[in-house]
């Protein structure tokens, strides 16, 4: 999927989300409050892949926030349309499974092929598919409202989305399977203590947070920061004697930027740096 029509600020336009774009920092907040924020039956999934292969692109943003309008996180899929057999979840057992492969699953893929950071500001519950979004950034920072729950089983379905492959990832296979296999709804402090969360805060606090971490991020070498996301997503399924040659030409590439070059002048001159991206 391509980026899209953009507006005069840059950043591709977008049918149910806003996307803000302040230093090199992007924020894609979900406008769907009236489904909270529900992934089907909306166009939030073309909203998060276009975002992703935009920012993807785009030499001047390092960092992608994702959160929130309203009460809710995402609520995953929704709910009327599966009692309903509608949109996503109507027509035959082919055209079903289609629909997820070119639907919903275009998500995970989008998520596990972006270059820069993705921090998911959880301001409320994530439930589902929501749930499983969150669990598809590289970190994740939760207002105390926050809820999770992989909780496909209590509507008889299972995670197709992906979400049995991210989570047991992120804590565990067995932690990761009492959560999947029960349906539990687990509060904010104790996705904390699952390690789901790298922090919970205060619902005022969650965007400046996730905003201020964002921007520590921002403010070191562009390339070198897309480099570094490239090789630890690469980490998770290479082989060690494979992994270790293509740290050795990531490692050249970052040798050869100008920003290199700043940096170690700027550490030796007790200075701050000044990257230019290059």
């Amino acid at each position: 999927m391509d980026s899209g029509a953009q507006n005069s600020s840059g950043v591709p336009e977008l049918t149910d989300s806003s996307l803000e774009l302040e230093g090199r920092v992007a924020v894609l907040t979900f406008q769907r409050n009236d489904v909270r924020n529900a992934l089907t039956g909306t166009a939030l999934i073309d909203d998060i892949v276009r975002t992703v292969s935009w920012a993807n692109g785009a030499a001047g943003v390092s960092v992608l926030i994702i959160t929130g309008a309203g009460a809710a996180f995402s609520a995953g899929g929704n709910v009327k349309e599966m009692r309903g057999q509608s949109g996503s979840f109507g027509g035959s057992t082919i055209e079903i499974q289609d629909q997820y492969r070119r639907g919903i699953q275009q998500i995970p893929l989008a998520m596990h092929k972006a270059e820069i950071p993705v921090i998911a500001a959880v301001n409320g519950p994530a439930i589902g598919a929501g749930f499983d979004l969150a669990c598809m950034c590289d970190l994740r920072i939760a207002s105390t409202r926050a809820m999770v729950g992989e909780t496909f089983i209590n509507l008889g379905i299972t995670p197709g989305d992906g979400g049995a492959w991210f989570m047991q990832r992120l804590i565990g296979y067995q932690r990761a399977a009492e959560l999947t296999l029960t349906g539990r709804v687990v509060k904010a402090e104790e996705a904390l203590q699952l390690g789901l969360f790298l922090e919970v805060v205060e619902p005022e606090a969650l965007l400046p947070r996730a905003r201020e971490l964002a921007g520590q991020m921002a403010a070191k070498p562009p390339q070198a920061l897309r480099l570094t996301k490239r090789m630890m997503k690469l980490a998770q399924r290479t082989e060690l004697p494979d992994f270790l040659d293509l740290c050795a030409c990531f490692q050249a590439m970052a040798h050869h930027t100008a920003d290199h070059l700043e940096a170690v002048s700027a550490f030796l001159d007790k200075r701050d740096p000044r990257y230019h991206g290059n």
